[in-house]
């Protein structure tokens, strides 16, 4: 008789579900198909079956991770402004980056030797990059900062993932006073640097 086909949806679903949870819980090196096929009720060779192999259900981990910010990125309420918009982003991505540690390392900083993202799967992060794009096009258009859009959104990406990765890591200072008055004092000088030079009158 036949073996029941275990792939299922559900088990999927059980399958990140419960990595997220390792992650969290204990860290990159606590994140085996054991301890997720423990956690999700599942055996082991089911999880193989799900993912493939560990490197299967890391990749699907760091989709997951993606899929999660950019919901909460595209989600901030309009601001008053280009400018406050633009900063209101970049302190969402710090929430996110500093709730969620060993994701974001699993998302930016390759952590796995079992998984090294390819060119295509790194198009999971597009739905990130458009909405720095967006934002920095829309103060672009406004004229409260100069240059490409997209230039722009690197710069503020880099400096938002940068800084909250030093955060997660205790190397931003020791209390949260000082974290985040290097946060504002570090995007502020990054933004007023992006803004066009105003041309001082002439004097007759």
């Amino acid at each position: 008789m036949p073996r029941v086909k275990q792939r299922t949806e559900a088990l999927h679903e059980r399958g990140v579900a419960s990595a997220l949870a390792v992650l969290a819980e204990e860290g990159a090196a606590g994140l085996t198909t054991r301890t997720v096929a423990r956690r999700a009720a599942a055996s082991v060779p089911a999880i193989y079956e799900v993912f493939g192999d560990k490197a299967g259900l890391i990749r699907e981990v760091f989709f997951e991770g993606f899929r999660m910010l950019g919901d909460q990125l595209a989600g901030l309420p309009p601001a008053a402004d280009p400018i406050t918009a633009l900063k209101q982003l970049c302190a969402s991505f710090r929430d996110f980056v500093v709730a969620n540690p060993v994701l974001a390392q699993t998302m930016f900083s390759r952590p796995f030797v079992d998984f090294q993202p390819t060119k295509e799967d790194t198009k999971a992060g597009l739905s990130v990059s458009k909405v720095f794009v967006q934002h920095a096009r829309e103060a672009v258009d406004a004229g409260l900062l100069e240059g490409d859009p997209i230039d722009i959104a690197h710069l503020l990406f880099a400096f938002a993932e940068g800084l909250a990765a030093a955060e997660s890591a205790n190397r931003l200072g020791g209390s949260k006073q000082s974290v985040d008055r290097r946060w504002q004092l570090g995007l502020n000088a990054l933004v007023e640097g992006l803004k066009p030079v105003r041309q001082q009158p002439t004097s007759s």
